[in-house]
């Protein structure tokens, strides 16, 4: 059995360690608050643009764009990954990476070896390096610090190599952010660009009311938002088909499609960072949780041992006496 004074020393290093993870998470919940904020601020322009370029094509089915086009002239594939720069957050960069690895494995069993990483994250861009993969450069910034103009010279850059012929397939790897308790880690092409009216509103479908990671906090909310919609009804919204293009049809579309594919690495850059504050979040109050049954435990046990030292003094005095 451990010393009283050994006991002591590792309960006071658990303490330490608790008042670490205890501040992380909440400086993660802060994080993850204004990460929402972020994508909420954000969705009703990508619900509109949405809405307005797929109403307008499926309302115009003669039209074409050349984002659509597979181009066969080259067989060089791009993968922008997103990961965090820092680490403590469970397995989110861990899963990120092992995706991007099976991919290029898959790739290069087709016979596809040309493959380029666009990497945004440290993280990742230090596996892609190791791993000895082509790296388009360094976006490390954008992790810590989101902005629209970096996602757009990103999203410029794939189109127009894209255009030339330069690229075959563009490839997004994140962590879609569901909820503060569920980040699904998500593969979903760029280019050539899905503009089928099936997929409006399909990533619309985030809980940005509440920072709870709770199995059951997230199911009360679900039910609730359920229940909600059943009382108001739901009410499909007619699409207008009756357009006037000016100046003409493919200059609307030349205008409207890279917007998208900008609002596309925007949207999964926020919903990267949002899901590593989620990640981190949890893993905070699981190692917090841990500290505190640590702390239970050996407080027991030093407990114990105390009061093993005070009998054994008491038998000790006690023997002295009768002799």
């Amino acid at each position: 059995m451990a010393s009283l004074k050994e006991i002591k020393t590792r309960i006071a290093s658990v303490n330490s360690t608790r008042k670490i993870t205890s501040a992380m998470k909440m400086v993660a919940s802060s994080k993850l608050h204004h990460a929402q904020t972020a994508i909420q601020n954000m969705l009703p322009y990508e619900n509109l643009l949405e809405h307005i370029l797929k109403s307008f094509l499926i309302s115009t089915p003669e039209t074409n764009s050349p984002y659509e086009m597979v181009h066969g002239k080259s067989q060089r594939v791009a993968l922008v990954v997103y990961t965090s720069n820092s680490s403590l957050c469970g397995g989110f960069n861990n899963n990120t990476i092992k995706m991007m690895l099976e991919i290029v494995a898959e790739y290069k069993a087709q016979g596809i070896d040309d493959i380029v990483i666009y990497p945004v994250g440290r993280k990742v861009e230090e596996k892609a390096r190791k791993e000895g993969l082509t790296v388009a450069g360094s976006f490390a910034e954008l992790a810590d610090k989101p902005n629209a103009e970096g996602c757009r010279k990103i999203a410029h850059e794939l189109g127009e190599q894209f255009l030339a012929g330069n690229l075959s397939k563009v490839e997004l790897i994140y962590h879609h952010f569901k909820s503060a308790g569920s980040q699904i880690l998500t593969r979903k092409t760029l280019l050539p660009i899905d503009l089928s009216t099936e997929t409006i509103g399909e990533d619309n479908d985030r809980d940005l009311t509440s920072n709870v990671a709770t199995a059951k906090a997230q199911e009360y909310l679900r039910r609730k938002q359920e229940d909600a919609e059943k009382k108001n009804g739901v009410k499909g919204v007619m699409l207008n088909d009756d357009y006037i293009v000016e100046p003409d049809l493919n200059t609307v579309l030349n205008s409207l499609v890279p917007k998208l594919l900008r609002l596309m690495v925007y949207t999964a850059l926020l919903d990267s960072i949002a899901s590593e504050h989620a990640a981190r979040m949890v893993a905070m109050q699981t190692a917090t949780d841990n500290a505190d049954e640590l702390l239970r435990t050996l407080n027991l046990e030093y407990n114990k041992s105390r009061q093993a030292a005070i009998t054994n003094e008491l038998l000790d005095l006690a023997g002295g006496a009768q002799e």
